[in-house]
């Protein structure tokens, strides 16, 4: 089996290509690969470090409202369509797959030109702009969430089969915690680690709100029970924030002459998720689908700050998932302070034991693989 992924930009996009890939790997030895993504995109380090070839085409992002730069967006992606057509001619693929995403408008209809299948998937609950416009013409649109069916005009090709991960339940029960912890570094940490991650763009205001929490009860007592005696943070901090939060860091450090090294760690991006998963007794995040099915497999709790300028508000509905079982509590962007934060964690923390995270465990997760698997199956035999 030869398959073509399309897929740029976030993690969010790019991650449930790669574990697309990897499910077929697992079950067609022989299979090849091969991702079209952007030239400077995040695609290029997540691929690589899955150990899959990527090649690059010209693309735009048009945007939603009257702008002189989606002249050039719209030229680019004309340019991509060419790009696209000449890589898909040369790898020659039985079949070529997009996870959401501009990418994959021009890959898509260079495929559509040459007459090769294409499937999408899509993993929020809202579809995006791209995969309602390519929907109609695709031999199957898989969907992460079941509501999103609702939201497409096409109704005859749609298959509701959940959202692959990088990692199922099996791989984080074999995990042994303690090794995970000194992989990550963690060994001396004796408290309940806190893990804030708000995916691979970071979110510059959570990870504002976090520190000023820190500095602000840290001061405010320097006996504070949640930071001293409780937990442990991990800040996630995404590439481009991780300078202004090391320097922010460094100033409360100053500021309060304590050693902030025993109150948070912070990563630029994390590759082992699986690991720190693991670990995390607790996580803060954002509420994009490949979060949520993370946070899923893993069962662990946690406190869902959505995105709010996600496409049609799809993030909340995203997090609803969790709350709505009992596993995750919303704190909306608008009502984020350090406060609200810190009541939050300290609430979740005292209760970890009365969170019935087993509950997370939903069928369509552990049933994903199988169902997406059947679906690139049943393409390919039309």
């Amino acid at each position: 089996m030869k398959v073509v992924f399309a897929c740029a930009g976030t993690g969010g996009h790019i991650n449930p290509a790669i574990a697309i890939a990897n499910i077929i790997k697992s079950r067609e030895k022989n299979s090849k690969f091969l991702f079209i993504g952007t030239k400077d995109g995040l695609e290029n380090k997540l691929v690589k470090n899955a150990g899959y070839e990527i090649k690059h085409i010209r693309t735009g992002k048009i945007i939603r409202s009257l702008t002189l730069k989606n002249f050039t967006a719209i030229k680019n992606t004309y340019s991509g369509i060419g790009d696209a057509k000449k890589i898909l001619a040369s790898f020659k693929p039985d079949l070529v797959i997009g996870t959401g995403g501009y990418i994959c408008g021009p890959v898509m209809l260079a495929a559509k030109k040459l007459n090769i299948p294409y499937m999408l998937h899509e993993s929020n609950a809202f579809p995006g702009v791209t995969v309602k416009l390519l929907a109609k013409n695709a031999a199957c649109v898989m969907l992460g969430f079941e509501d999103a069916k609702e939201r497409l005009n096409s109704k005859s090709n749609v298959v509701f089969t959940g959202t692959p991960a990088k990692f199922n339940r099996k791989d984080i029960d074999k995990l042994n915690i303690d090794e995970c912890k000194k992989d990550l570094n963690l060994e001396n940490v004796k408290k309940h680690i806190v893990l804030v991650t708000c995916g691979s763009q970071g979110a510059k205001r959570v990870n504002e709100v976090l520190l000023e929490m820190i500095e602000r009860y840290l001061s405010k007592n320097k006996k504070d029970k949640l930071l001293n005696e409780k937990v442990f943070f991990i800040l996630v901090t995404g590439d481009k924030n991780y300078d202004d939060i090391s320097k922010k860091l460094q100033e409360i450090k100053e500021k309060l002459n304590i050693d902030l090294s025993k109150y948070i760690k912070t990563e630029k991006f994390v590759f082992d998720m699986d690991k720190m998963y693991k670990v995390s007794d607790l996580c803060v995040t954002r509420a994009g689908a490949m979060t949520i099915t993370e946070l899923l497999i893993s069962s662990k709790p946690a406190i869902l700050i959505p995105l709010p300028t996600a496409a049609e508000n799809h993030q909340y509905y995203n997090a609803k998932v969790l709350e709505d079982i009992g596993a995750g509590k919303i704190i909306e962007q608008k009502n984020l302070n350090a406060e609200s934060l810190y009541e939050s964690i300290n609430e979740m923390i005292d209760n970890l034991k009365d969170i019935n995270v087993q509950k997370s465990r939903i069928d369509m997760i552990e049933k994903s693989e199988k169902n997406i698997y059947e679906c690139i199956i049943n393409v390919l035999k039309k």
